[in-house]
């Protein structure tokens, strides 16, 4: 039972993720000026079984202005491709892991 309600509240995380992200980016599109500050970020990933880290990756990846491109050879990093990088991107590395990882690691 506790799946269950862990699987429905990332649903309901996720849709809001993907909303959020939508309305950020096609915002970004239909201004002028472009608030774009792309780059790589390493996400940690460590502990996750190999179903973890797959779901992990896609859900990112889904999520619209981020891209999953690989993991480290030892699976404990997951490398992201993000359109807007804030300064701190230890503190985002960080949320990322947190925000999904622990959701992630509590659905599957």
């Amino acid at each position: 039972m506790r799946r269950i309600l862990h699987f429905i509240g990332f649903i309901v995380f996720y849709i809001g993720e993907v909303v959020k992200s939508n309305l950020r980016v096609a915002y970004d599109v239909l201004t002028p000026t472009h608030h774009m500050k792309p780059g790589i970020i390493a996400v940690d990933v460590a502990g996750m079984s190999d179903r973890q880290l797959l779901f992990m990756a896609n859900f990112i990846t889904m999520t619209p202005g981020t891209l999953g491109i690989c993991f480290s050879e030892n699976k404990d990093k997951l490398y992201l491709h993000a359109m807007y990088l804030e300064e701190d991107l230890a503190a985002l590395s960080k949320e990322l892991s947190d925000t999904y990882g622990k959701r992630v690691r509590n659905v599957f």
